[in-house]
């Protein structure tokens, strides 16, 4: 294959640009149709931050899906797959999915202990004061920088790689399409791209699959992918696996990144306003239900697409029309963009590249209405302007995804220079954010969880990681400390246990030795409304006013998401939000174990290669998942908002077919003169 890219220059600009500007015109759509024909409006800003907390679980759940689909998730998957064969898809789906699975655990105390709250931050702000707000504020800020910069640097390359568009152009116009639908129609509109995203994303995802495994003229099906695979083993032997084989768990290096894995996006969700934003989007008693549906539809995106194109690109080498990767290039993600070429020549790369974009522009979404909520509610509100109105802040949340959006794009141009990869940095972001990850769970969930202990914990931790991850790149390089030194296994290893490490045994034995006694009164009553004018009573008698708030109910029931003040307090109710944290603590620990524990580590210990019938087997086992998750995150919220889609389709046909005019109007109860 010549040096020349499969792609124009135009069509990585046709991509970048036109697809951008046509789902920022899209939704700009939406949100005019949700204006006209349903309760809500992205002028109102907890409609804009919040989606008025009234998200079903299908939607949220596709959110989750379309906001955990990093550019890493299909790029970083892939290279994991490349350098140690099929132990990397399934350590990269089983290490990130777990955190998705257990911060349903923080999702529920979070609806339980602070239901009206805007971010997590307020709470921290609330129940350990200012000193702690900074802290963990530039934790999360820190987080948000960070999952922002991959997304980029990950994205550009493989727009760079595959057409040639410069890196840098890439790199702001990324997210400038994502910011006009963001700011124009805010937290719902984010859900309903996320869901367009995530469903174009199967379509493309399966079409791979089935390339690969039943049409493609150079694999074509399992057997000879493992023909192929097993050639590859035994002309270039993978260091730590058993018999130097791709076709096998038993993978030294596979397992180091594994625990790199777990750690880092344990820091990436607990610590990244995007997941809470989610949970306090969703109504309360669907919230558990969502995330853990989210996070298992999530496991077979990166599973299944690295089994595919990752395998695929160690199959092809030596073919004439795949390109040669070196060291950097898989550093950078490039094996899935080489594997698509070569199968499929401008086809397989156009579809890589519309799938990279949509997975980057979504989750790059994602972290802008993050990030403009932080900024708003707790920099702007909390220490520029506490009597904000309700106008400034909108105009604040406006801003501030604006500002970000240059943010990233001056960041992975800043990346780009310093010679960092979407890879390192995938790898690296544990060992600054791990430490925070242990104190932050325990504020949200643990009364006895002690201020400074936390506080100590996580600079502790995070100079522990800092200080572990340089010496051991000393010692392991000779004094030699570089990008690629430090980018090694067992440096970030290191680093990342000693973040995490000691800022977990910090802020629990200090929380064990001296507990605090903390009243959760003190953050429920964060942003609580005041009571609906509908609660008094007026003088037309209780018959008659119960009749109109039944009105108010039915009507905002088909309206959309809505759901009215009674229905919030019912789906509040202590005693059921308490047992849907307990369902979430045994069921997402229960699958932690499963997909940590028990399956992989004996297919570890047991040294075990795959023949063509296990490999097949494995295959297989990824398609039904994946067919299953697409049934989850694609067709189920359909199903669940039938009622707001027949609303909205009778508005239409009002509008355009009758005299009759289709706009939603709210019926509230009158109170007496």
């Amino acid at each position: 294959m010549s040096d020349t890219t499969v792609l124009p220059q135009g069509a990585g600009y046709g991509v970048v640009v036109g697809i951008g500007l046509f789902f920022s015109a899209f939704m700009l759509c939406i949100t005019a149709i949700q204006a006209r024909y349903t309760a809500f409006s992205p002028k109102n800003s907890e409609e804009f931050t919040s989606a008025s907390r009234s998200i079903k679980p299908g939607l949220i759940a596709s959110g989750i899906v379309s906001a955990w689909t990093w550019a890493a998730t299909l790029l970083q998957s892939s290279a994991v797959a490349y350098k140690f064969g099929i132990s990397g898809p399934w350590w990269y789906g089983a290490g990130a999915t777990v955190q998705i699975l257990l911060f349903a655990m923080l999702a529920a105390k979070l609806k339980l202990n602070a239901p009206y709250a805007h971010t997590w931050l307020e709470i921290v702000e609330v129940r350990w004061g200012r000193v702690a707000h900074g802290v963990f504020m530039f934790f999360g800020l820190a987080t948000n920088v960070i999952v922002s910069s991959m997304l980029i640097l990950g994205g550009s390359a493989t727009v760079t790689d595959l057409t040639g568009m410069s890196t840098i152009a890439a790199c702001f116009l990324i997210p400038l399409g994502v910011a006009i639908y963001v700011v124009v129609g805010g937290m719902r509109s984010t859900l309903l791209c996320d869901y367009t995203h995530t469903t174009v994303l199967f379509a493309i995802i399966l079409t791979f699959v089935f390339t690969v495994y039943a049409t493609s003229d150079k694999i074509g099906s399992p057997r000879k992918m493992h023909e192929l695979l097993s050639a590859a083993s035994a002309a270039n032997p993978v260091p730590g696996n058993a018999h130097g084989s791709y076709i096998t768990m038993r993978s030294k290096n596979g397992l180091i990144f594994g625990v790199i894995n777990i750690i880092g996006n344990f820091a990436t969700v607990f610590q990244d306003q995007a997941y809470w934003q989610r949970a306090i989007a969703s109504r309360p008693a669907s919230t558990v239900k969502a995330y853990l549906l989210g996070g298992i539809a999530w496991f077979a995106i990166p599973f299944t697409f690295a089994t595919t194109l990752g395998l695929a690109a160690v199959a092809l080498r030596g073919d004439p029309e795949m390109k040669v990767l070196s060291a950097a290039d898989v550093s950078a993600g490039l094996p899935a963009a080489a594997a698509a070429a070569a199968l499929l020549g401008k086809g397989g790369a156009a579809a890589l590249l519309v799938l990279l974009f949509l997975a980057v522009t979504s989750a790059c979404s994602a972290e802008l209405i993050a990030v403009s909520s932080i900024l708003t509610y707790d920099v702007y509100k909390t220490y520029i302007n506490p009597k904000a109105t309700e106008e400034q802040i909108l105009r604040v949340g406006h801003g501030a995804v604006a500002f970000y959006a240059l943010v990233c794009g001056l960041c992975g141009v800043i990346f780009f220079y310093i010679g960092v990869s979407m890879g390192w940095l995938y790898t690296f972001m544990g060992v600054i954010l791990g430490s925070g990850v242990a104190p932050i769970a325990l504020c949200i969930t643990w009364s006895k969880a002690n201020k400074w202990g936390c506080i100590g914990g996580s600079v502790a931790g995070f100079v522990a990681g800092i200080v572990a991850w340089l010496v051991t790149t000393s010692t392991l390089n000779d004094g030699v400390i570089n990008v690629v030194t430090s980018g090694g296994d067992f440096e970030m290893l290191a680093g990342n246990l000693a973040s995490i490490g000691v800022g977990a045994i910090v802020a629990t034995a200090s929380s064990l030795i001296w507990p605090d006694n903390f009243d959760w009164e003190t953050t429920r009553a964060i942003n609580r409304p005041a009571p609906p004018p509908a609660e008094i009573v007026d003088e037309k008698g209780d018959d008659e006013s119960d009749k109109q708030q039944h009105e108010v109910h039915v009507k905002g029931s088909v309206a959309g998401d809505s759901f009215d003040a009674r229905e919030q307090e019912d789906e509040l109710d202590p005693v059921a939000l308490n047992k849907a944290f307990k369902f979430a603590t045994w069921s997402s620990l229960g699958l932690f174990v499963i997909l940590i524990l028990i399956i992989p580590l004996p297919l570890f210990f047991s040294h075990h290669v795959y023949g063509i019938g296990g490999l097949t087997g494995w295959v297989a086992i990824g398609i039904a998942w994946t067919f299953l998750s697409a049934i989850a995150v694609v067709i189920y919220p359909l199903y669940e908002s039938r009622h707001a889609l027949i609303q909205i389709i009778t508005g239409i046909y009002k509008d355009i077919f009758t005299k009759q005019s289709g706009k939603f109007v709210q019926t509230t109860p009158t109170s007496a003169a």
